[in-house]
């Protein structure tokens, strides 16, 4: 088959399409020949040398993929030959075939083609784990998003509308502003032009944030904190503004408030698959109903990686960029 390599770490020349040995299915999994897969920012941190993959997985890049089931390994049951589905991934998106643990799978949505499908596990399990999971936001809650125009962003404004909170979000165009109040965000904040922590406290009425989901972890530290609601809970999943910020803990003692750090894809097998069981029990059918849809910028050629990699670096991108096997 062929994949993504990365010979050397770079920037996006550095993705390489060469041919390499197939995978095998085994005890526990499915080989799943893929149709797409999704670049996530994960992708550009390993491409860049910053972020490898955990030991015992596929050195390509790629957290996500959908395709058609070519072989079921030993101990698997409930799927077969040629079911189309999606998966979160450890690593191997990026290629024409991936073997996948079952408890990683998830059908194709009614309604969605299989290639979009590709847009959904690693956001939507993100999101599902994070915000309702750990953060438990609840009815009548206000849930913060930063990045809302970015994939994670426009699935968290979705679901978060789905179970009735009200949602803000920052972003650095009135474009992509817009587009986050087609999804349903309420509260829109330029992130260029406005202090975040004044424009929320306006909207709420000096409350604040009940649920904060950021990717920018040291840069908005003290403001999130200063942002957050009494018993606010701020769920960090991403470390675009630096990793050493400095925290008031005398704020957050005031306000009651917790914070939780997590990243999805060093977690054991079990806990990744407890987390796509309940995203099937409760994402499944708010996007089989039409209620949540993935997002999904432009479709790119797989060998072509790198260019789509330019265009999530430079950020021009709306939900997600896909990279499509050839035919």
């Amino acid at each position: 088959m062929y994949a993504i390599t990365i010979p050397e770490p770079g920037g996006p020349e550095a993705l390489v399409w060469d041919e390499v040995p197939d995978p095998v299915a085994g005890e526990g999994e499915v080989l799943v020949e893929v149709v797409a897969g999704a670049v996530n920012r994960a992708d550009l941190l390993q491409r860049q040398g910053f972020y490898d993959p955990p030991p015992g997985t596929s050195p390509y890049p790629g957290l996500e993929c959908s395709g058609r089931i070519a072989d079921v390994g030993p101990g698997v049951s409930g799927w077969a030959v040629g079911d189309e589905v999606c998966a979160l991934l450890s690593g191997g998106g990026y290629a024409e075939k991936v073997a996948v643990p079952a408890g990683q799978l998830l059908p194709v949505p009614e309604g969605l083609t299989v290639d979009r499908a590709a847009a959904l596990p690693e956001v939507v399990c993100t999101v599902w784990s994070n915000v309702f999971m750990i953060a438990h936001l609840r009815p009548g809650e206000t849930l913060l998003v930063h990045g809302g125009s970015s994939g994670i962003g426009t699935m968290a404004i979705q679901l978060a509308k789905a179970v009735g909170a009200r949602v803000a979000v920052t972003a650095g165009t009135e474009e992509k502003l817009r587009r986050c109040a087609e999804l349903g965000a309420d509260i829109l904040i330029n992130y260029r032009e406005q202090d975040f922590v004044a424009e929320l406290k306006q909207a709420t009425d000096g409350v604040g944030a009940d649920v904060i989901l950021d990717n920018m972890g040291a840069k908005y530290l003290d403001r999130n904190v200063r942002a957050l609601a009494v018993n606010g809970r701020l769920a960090i999943i991403g470390m675009q503004g630096g990793v050493k910020g400095e925290l008031n803990i005398g704020a957050l003692l005031g306000k009651r408030a917790a914070i939780s750090a997590t990243t999805l894809r060093a977690r054991p097998a079990e806990e990744k698959a407890a987390i796509v069981a309940a995203v099937r029990e409760h994402v499944w059918p708010l996007v089989a109903g039409g209620h949540v849809r993935p997002v999904v910028d432009r479709e790119i050629p797989m060998p072509d990686a790198a260019s789509a990699h330019r265009v999530v670096e430079d950020s021009g991108h709306i939900g997600k960029v896909l990279l499509v096997t050839p035919s």
